[in-house]
């Protein structure tokens, strides 16, 4: 595996990991485990990712996560929790993906790992703020269940197909900066709809008639 194949890798994982940090674990430590993907030999202290107990919690946190996820509001409150162990967990896998010889690369990889789980996991958590506003309760179930999809789906290609990897982890970023820069923008207007609909909004002084 090259390095450009290991940076995508890294990248798509770490940026996935702000999605379902959990199921990202799950997903690579399987593939670990059955070999599907291949790792050289300064490497192989990832393999802790298929150790049985890595799996078993990493499952358990799957199933927890993916009820928790489709609940208005309580995906919102756990995506809360997750602000800092979510871009922590892509720190840790984008890490353990450099070669622990090379200081320099270690610290380029912990920073960029952490970074692109924070940036996704900003897009997650501001597509649900936005989301959980919604009065009918069918749209947090269908973002939720694309996310899932969406996820697993991007694991088993970045998994399978490596060259594809550093693709996957450029698009990622900027689709969740573009989300990002747009829901906030929603947000903003739907708060200043809401202040002169509650008759919130100053008054400019300027417009007024003299006394």
């Amino acid at each position: 595996m090259g390095i450009l194949e290991i940076i995508g890798i890294a990248g798509s994982l770490s940026l996935l990991a702000g999605w379902r940090l959990y199921l990202t674990i799950l997903a690579t430590g399987v593939a670990m485990h059955f070999g599907w993907l291949p790792l050289p030999d300064h490497l192989q202290s990832l393999q802790v990712l298929a150790n049985p107990w890595v799996l078993g919690v990493a499952a358990v946190g799957t199933i927890a996560e993916f009820l928790a996820d489709k609940v208005a509001w309580v995906d919102s409150i756990w995506d809360g929790v997750h602000s800092f162990v979510r871009p922590l967990g892509g720190a840790l896998l984008s890490l353990a993906l450099v070669d622990s010889s090379d200081p320099a690369w270690q610290i380029v990889a912990f920073l960029l790992g952490g970074g692109g789980a924070l940036l996704s996991h900003g897009a997650k958590a501001t597509t649900r703020a936005v989301v959980n506003v919604s009065p009918e309760p069918f749209s947090n179930v269908a973002v939720s269940t694309g996310e899932d999809v969406a996820t697993g789906g991007l694991l088993a290609l970045a998994i399978a197909y490596p060259p594809l990897a550093i693709v996957i982890a450029i698009l990622l970023a900027i689709a969740a900066v573009i989300v990002i820069v747009a829901l906030r923008r929603l947000l903003r207007n739907i708060k200043a709809t809401l202040k002169r609909a509650l008759g919130d909004e100053p008054v400019d002084s300027s417009a007024l008639p003299p006394a």
